[in-house]
């Protein structure tokens, strides 16, 4: 059994594989102040909570874009898990180029979803990654990582609106009643949320533009399902993306 990893700046998900299929899974605040003992516990915790044990493990897969956090999660697996986690750094395998000016500066994460997406859907694609950033990422028709774009994510935009604005509150992005917003909450759950809809649609018309007509769109990320109700371009949902790419990845590093 494989257990993936994906550390992120807000969230940290996880999920055991037995083959190519996912079993439970699970997706948690990321905690910058946690110490490797509390990660080693709370991993145990979650396999303890499914009925498995370290035992069962062959094998740990480990993505991160949180590099104080790398060292700890990694610690916890070797301490408690048993097990020395693959990371995804360079030297490992993807099996897809990254053609981006310097191939260091791809996260991790961008890196696992580009694999994926090839492996499971083919190319041309643009993935759409809703996490603390929102992420474009570009994928050849031939399998290559070709670069993207990064822009502020939605719950960073409304914290942003919060802490800069004096007669602005902090808000729940939920849908609104309309578009047009008749009190301050409603109008904030609009401009964030359809504002964000509009941005992802004109960024997909310009990079199939790039990419050609044939390009698929796939979301991942927290808040995929949430923008993916409100526009049709958005063609495959996947939120658990990262932790396909990540089994993909150990199965070619084996």
């Amino acid at each position: 059994m494989l257990l993936t990893i994906d550390v992120g700046n807000t969230n940290l998900t996880l999920g055991l594989y037995e083959g190519e299929k996912l079993g439970p899974h699970w997706r948690l605040a990321t905690d910058h102040e946690r110490m490797p003992d509390e990660y080693g516990l709370q991993f145990l915790g979650l396999l303890e909570h499914v009925g498995r044990s370290p035992a069962d493990l062959t094998g740990i897969c480990l993505a991160s874009v949180v590099p104080p956090l790398t060292g700890r999660v990694a610690q916890a697996c070797r301490e408690y898990l048993k097990q020395e986690p693959l990371v995804v750094d360079t030297g490992v395998k993807t099996g897809i180029r990254i053609r981006y000016e310097d191939p260091r500066a791809v996260g991790a994460d961008r890196v696992a979803d580009a694999v994926a997406v090839y492996n499971l859907y083919g190319g041309p694609a643009c993935v759409v990654d809703f996490g603390t950033a929102t992420t474009f990422n570009a994928i050849t028709r031939e399998g290559d990582y070709l670069g993207g774009a990064i822009t502020a994510g939605i719950n960073l935009a409304a914290d942003a609106l919060f802490q800069h604005a004096a007669k602005l509150q902090r808000i729940d992005l939920q849908r609104p009643p309309s578009v047009i917003g008749r009190n301050t909450v409603h109008a904030m759950q609009s401009g964030l949320l359809f504002g964000y809809v509009a941005m992802v649609e004109g960024m997909v018309s310009r990079f199939r533009a790039e990419l050609g007509e044939d390009m698929k769109v796939i979301a991942t990320g927290g808040l995929a399902e949430s923008i993916a109700k409100e526009t049709p371009v958005i063609q495959i949902l996947a939120p658990w993306l990262t932790l396909e790419g990540l089994r993909i990845i150990w199965e070619l590093n084996r």
